[in-house]
């Protein structure tokens, strides 16, 4: 999970990544953030993530986007 904090606040520096349940609804994860957080969420976990699973629900917080991680890895 601290790995997922790191490459949340290098794609969305100054944001309160850890604590914020509203990253995708409240408009800090746009598109282009939402693409290079998947690309770099893939890379680092050797995961895929589908269309399937790109649905604000999975992004809009960082417990959300690491269930979502964990689900994946297994």
């Amino acid at each position: 999970m601290d790995r997922l904090l790191e490459i949340l606040e290098e794609i969305i520096p100054g944001e309160d990544v850890e604590n914020c349940t509203s990253l995708v609804d409240d408009n800090i994860l746009d598109s282009f953030a939402i693409i290079s957080l998947v690309a770099a969420l893939e890379e680092e976990y050797d995961i895929t993530i589908s269309p399937a699973n790109l649905i604000p629900e999975n992004f809009n917080s960082a417990q959300a986007l690491w269930k979502m991680v964990e689900e994946l890895s297994e």
